[in-house]
């Protein structure tokens, strides 16, 4: 089992390293560019659609390294891919109704740390992702890309607005930063409403990625945080804000775990031994008991009561428990599952279960 699920991610983006991995699992970087001379994609009309993504697609052959990306129309994906590609956040916060099969396109660079969106919401969305706080690397590709392109494109913009977007809180800069963190302990010391009140203050809106948990939290102490208005500052000063924002939260964490050790071990040990022993014992496992597992054992891990496993193969895992990811794995990989297990939905469920425990036969437990 584990060549087949290995080789689709081991070159994925999330399966690296990051700094400060502990508390920020990833940065993510999108850049909103519209033609000029076009309606935004939601009022193109005729053959303007294709016409912008034949464009843009154009302009990515005609980069340096064209040949390390793929352009794919929507209207060829089938649903698993669409599926995967939402997985991925390839399609950022778009919803069904913002993608227009005929028109819209999306291109990606091999190593995934690249993708940009055509004609969804705007004509070109650029995503930059990395693992960790790491905004240096994901300006750098997003901007090279979006430079690049401006050799061939001429983008919407004016002195007094700067980049125009089809949401005004994106126009000027065009930029959105965000990150996504790991706070069990801030949760837990129930700090997570406060400290997401006073981000809002600030300018940052805190999200749950994977949805909502138990208690008002979010399913597996996971949260995004991102700038909400595109027009504070400068491109500097935006970025400046957010690395301040994941420095405080990794400060925050790490000072909390401490105080979760000193006022909840029994509770904290409960925890890691229940969702080890789900993970270990279960033949069926469902996407978000699988993200409670991982969030789990990532805080163990954190709290250095586990040892065994990485924070990066934690947050790849994130990716591969995804229903997309083990469709696509069951579909181009042979295996054998007992013989009363002949629906696909329980089949995904036992390959779920199968890979956790393959990823968790080394760790151990300091008692």
């Amino acid at each position: 089992m584990s060549d087949s699920v290995n080789s689709s991610v081991q070159d994925a983006w999330y399966t690296y390293k990051g700094f400060q991995d502990d508390v920020v699992l990833s940065s993510n970087v999108q850049l909103s560019r519209n033609l000029a001379n076009f309606p935004f994609p939601s009022k193109l009309h005729g053959r303007d659609g294709s016409r912008v993504q034949s464009i843009v697609f154009d302009a990515f052959n005609k980069l340096e390294d064209s040949e390390h990306y793929q352009a794919i129309s929507v209207s060829n994906l089938d649903s698993l891919g669409s599926k995967i590609l939402r997985e991925r956040g390839f399609f950022g916060s778009a919803s069904d109704k913002d993608i227009n099969t005929e028109n819209s396109g999306i291109i990606l660079r091999t190593d995934g740390y690249i993708s940009c969106t055509v004609n969804i919401i705007d004509h070109v969305r650029i995503s930059s992702f990395s693992s960790g706080l790491d905004f240096d690397n994901v300006l750098n590709n997003s901007q090279g890309v979006d430079s690049q392109l401006q050799n061939y494109v001429q983008f919407a913009a004016s002195y007094d607005f700067g980049y125009l977007t089809s949401s005004v809180m994106e126009a000027g800069s065009g930029i959105r930063l965000s990150i996504r963190t790991h706070l069990p302990s801030l949760s837990m010391l129930g700090c997570i409403k406060d400290t997401s009140e006073e981000m809002y203050k600030e300018g940052i809106v805190c999200s749950a990625p994977f949805g909502a948990g138990e208690f008002n939290s979010s399913l597996g102490s996971y949260y995004d945080f991102s700038l909400i208005n595109c027009q504070s500052g400068s491109e500097f000063d935006q970025t400046a804000s957010i690395v301040s924002v994941g420095k405080r939260l990794i400060e925050k964490e790490r000072s909390a775990r401490q105080e979760c050790m000193r006022r909840f071990p029994s509770e904290i040990r409960n925890n890691l031994f229940r969702s080890l022993a789900i993970a270990r014992s279960s033949l069926f496992i469902s996407a978000r008991d699988a993200i409670n597992v991982i969030h789990c054992v990532k805080w163990g891990t954190d709290l250095e009561i586990i040892k065994g496993i990485s924070d990066s193969e934690l947050h790849a895992l994130l990716y591969r428990i995804q229903e997309g990811h083990l469709e696509y794995v069951l579909k181009n990989g042979t295996f054998e599952f007992e013989e009363d297990i002949t629906n696909t939905s329980r089949k995904i469920e036992r390959l779920r279960a199968l890979i956790l425990q393959e990823a968790f036969e080394d760790i151990n437990i300091a008692l």
